[in-house]
């Protein structure tokens, strides 16, 4: 019998064409197990060979119904990671690029800023095509320290968490060596004032900035505008009982910090002050009430300094130079030490009463107040130290004769169990009788100097005098005093000029010697009369081609050959035109010596065994001369009280020029010719430029973005800026002199005043003299 054989995935169905016969039954069902045998035989052939079999016929018939599900694909966020980029300076424009990580590999596509502290944000936050995210900042104006913005980043619709970015925004200059990590000594041995805080921590107010020790006084670190100080003269300093927060007053401004001295905000009239020059300051604790001494009026913040009211003579102030301030234990009544009386308040500087010597005052000039904790007033007067009992109703002073050092008391401290310390000019003196007699203590003792500006006692009853020669410090009630002075530094001496060698050693002109740096200003040694210089006081540095170093002093003019071992001084024995120096300048070639003197122009022609002076007599505009330099051809250009002189003769004869020129004054402080022989005038009235050798010149001022039109140096480098030292801060053009930037302390610079300013191009670095130590800035 023939059958159809249909396959399927379930089973094999045999469909018969005849009957069978009954014989023939068991014979087929042999014959139809075989059949089925090969057939799924040959399923596995085909399938195994993928081939075609046309006579096979394949059906899926499914058994049973199966339900598949398709899995919803996951989009994590993406994980935003916190930063920590690169240190930039103040003002300075930085691109930060953002962190991120996504599980699946997404591309961040768009990014989103918050939190912003200290910066400006420049650049809208961006992702490009590949997912990098970035921000373009600039720090904020006139601010330095911690620095810091919150950020997410997006995949799609997908937001990340929020991570921060943290950084230092940093001084654009820096004093030197103050502000350099290895320095540990006082910023400047000339102190103003001294505070203990109850940790210990000691904060000492010097002529150079703000030093603070955590460990008793053996090292310090300092602080400067580069901390965002308002200026680096220190004149008080007040911490709370924590040491968190810390209130400085300085010559330009109330510089407050809320995280321990690393970092400074600083107020100034902007917030309500009477005068940024601020002599004081005193914290409530009770309500952080700020109280400020200025010459301008004493300003009152009862919100953190934010903003100030400033009291004058108009509420009843003996006048409007307040030189201290202080509060009972209460905190209910003010005392204002004024220039025309003590000046107090009981209705929290509604108006005040006004004590002067018609009370028994020493003086109406009053320096200094302090009141105990049972409401005795301790007036400090250029008179006495005069003390009231009954609330200012009168007084009663002491002076030289109950045992004062001197009758011009700078400050005066009580402390807990009412011993007197009044800080004079010729000692501290100490009252343990209430103010009956005092004991003085001088440098005999162990003071660094006898004129005391401010004590203070802490808790143990160690006593520290801020003196005019260092911070002394006794732990015997005032028997003995150790005296710590800064041993690595220039001292209390402003810079006049500054010169590098090849080797970046620094040799830095200054009012009490040649201080010489071979650490690149980590530390200085002092050169003075002892080592052979005409006088201490310097007022210029030169280094000759052949190594020598050549000093303009008050006394001469001292040469060394010996890399400032010793030197040998020249004065008007050798034939110079007066002993008072103010700068020199020797030819590269022959190194002939050419010495502007207050007394003409002094030149030498044989390492300075003799001069030749040239006067009013050979041209010069006056015979009084602050610098000379030379041009390339050997010109030779004097800058003097009478206008700039210029000889093309060697000295014989010069042609002056004057303000018929073009020079912006007569008075002429400084000359520099740069590459191309352009000349370049510093004069008390601009920086004046000539590019036709002195036939004309173009006088710079304010109006171009100078400083100050007060112009005391010049220094052009190779690429054609030109930086100007003005009475206002260090002033830059890069277009010619067309416009100008300038810096000043809000950038770093020691004083809002520089001296003078040098280039180092082979290390990129600028160096600013100034009355508070030398100022760097690398760029």
């Amino acid at each position: 019998m023939l059958y159809d054989i249909i396959f399927s995935t379930s089973k094999i169905v045999r469909r018969p064409f005849l009957a069978m016969a009954e014989g023939d039954f068991m014979r087929n069902k042999f014959k139809q197990a075989v059949l089925i045998i090969l057939s799924f035989a040959l399923s596995i052939i085909i399938s195994s060979c993928n081939s075609e079999i046309s006579r096979v016929t394949w059906k899926t018939t499914p058994t049973s119904k199966v339900l598949r599900t398709t899995p919803t694909p996951t989009n994590s966020p993406p994980l935003a990671n916190s930063i920590s980029p690169d240190n930039f300076e103040e003002e300075t424009q930085t691109t930060i690029t953002l962190s991120y990580f996504d599980l699946e590999g997404d591309l961040a596509t768009a990014c989103n800023i918050s939190g912003e502290n200290g910066i400006i944000i420049n650049a809208p936050c961006t992702c490009n095509i590949v997912g990098v995210c970035s921000v373009e900042i600039i720090g904020a104006i006139n601010y330095t320290g911690p620095g810091s913005f919150s950020y997410t980043v997006s995949t799609g619709t997908v937001v990340s968490n929020t991570a921060l970015a943290t950084f230092e925004i940093e001084s654009e200059y820096i004093s030197i060596p103050q502000n350099l990590t290895s320095y540990t000594s006082l910023a400047n041995n000339e102190l103003y004032g001294a505070s203990v805080d109850n940790i210990g921590n000691i904060y000492v107010g010097t002529y150079s900035g703000l030093s603070i020790s955590n460990n008793g006084g053996i090292s310090f670190s300092n602080k400067t505008t580069a901390q965002g100080l308002g200026d680096n003269n220190i004149l008080k300093v007040h911490t709370d009982p924590s040491g968190r927060n810390v209130y400085v007053a300085t010559a330009n401004g109330l510089s407050i910090s809320c995280d321990g001295g690393i970092s400074f905000s600083n107020k100034t009239t902007a917030q309500g002050l009477g005068s940024n020059s601020v002599k004081n300051v005193f914290v409530n604790s009770l309500n952080t009430t700020i109280y400020v001494a200025t010459t301008g009026g004493l300003a009152i913040s009862g919100d953190s300094g934010t903003s100030f009211s400033n009291k004058t003579t108009v509420q009843g102030l003996g006048n409007n130079n307040t030189t201290g301030v202080y509060l009972n234990a209460d905190g209910s009544i003010i005392y204002a030490a004024t220039s025309g009386g003590l000046s107090i308040s009981t209705d929290g500087g509604g108006s005040f009463t006004n004590k002067t010597t018609a009370q028994g005052l020493g003086s109406n000039s009053v320096l200094g107040v302090f009141i105990d904790p049972t409401g005795v007033i301790y007036a400090a007067t250029i008179g006495g130290l005069s003390i009231s009992t009954n609330g200012g109703t009168s007084f009663i002073n002491r002076t030289t004769a109950q045992g004062l050092g001197n009758n011009m008391v700078n400050n005066v401290y009580v402390d807990i169990s009412g011993i007197i310390y009044a800080s004079t000019r010729a000692g501290l003196s100490i009252s343990t009788n209430g103010g009956l007699s005092f004991l003085n203590k001088t440098t005999a003792n162990g003071l660094g100097h006898n004129t005391v500006m401010e004590t203070f006692v802490d808790s143990s009853g160690n006593i520290y005098a801020a003196t005019q020669w260092g911070l002394s410090i006794s732990n015997d009630g005032g028997t003995t005093f150790s005296n710590i002075v800064t041993n690595q530094g220039i001292g209390p001496y402003y810079v006049t000029d500054i010169a590098l060698d090849a080797s970046n050693n620094i040799y830095a002109a200054t009012s009490g010697g040649l201080a010489i740096s071979v650490d690149g200003g980590n530390n200085f040694s002092n050169r003075t009369t002892a080592q052979g210089l005409g006088s201490n006081t310097v007022s210029g540095v030169h280094l000759g081609s052949s190594g020598s170093i050549y000093v303009a002093t008050g006394g001469g003019l001292s040469i060394s050959t010996d890399n400032g071992v010793s030197f040998s001084n020249k004065t008007t024995a050798q034939g110079l035109g007066s002993n008072s120096v103010r700068n020199v300048y020797t030819s590269i070639s022959s190194e002939y010596i050419y010495a502007a003197t207050s007394g003409g122009l002094s030149i030498s022609t044989n390492s300075g065994a003799t001069f030749s002076n040239k006067t009013t007599a050979q041209g010069l505009g006056h015979n009084d001369t602050y610098d000379v330099c030379l041009d390339s051809f050997g010109n030779i250009y004097v800058a003097n009280y009478g206008g700039l002189s210029i000889s093309t003769d060697g000295g014989t004869s010069f042609t002056n020029k004057t303000t018929a020129q073009g020079l912006g004054n007569n008075w002429v402080f400084a000359v520099f010719i740069d590459l191309e022989d352009n000349i370049y005038a510093a004069t008390l009235g601009g920086l004046s430029i000539s590019t036709d050798n002195g036939i004309s010149f173009s006088n710079k001022t304010t109006s171009q973005g100078l400083g100050n039109d007060n112009v005391r140096g010049v220094y052009v480098d190779s690429s054609g800026t030109i930086y100007a030292a003005t009475a206002a801060g260090l002033s830059i053009s890069y277009d010619g002199g067309s416009n100008f930037i300038n810096k000043s302390t809000d950038q770093g610079i020691g004083t809002i005043s520089a001296n003078s300013v040098f280039i180092m191009e082979s290390s990129n670095t600028i160096y600013v003299p100034t009355n508070y130590g030398i100022s760097v800035h690398a760029y």
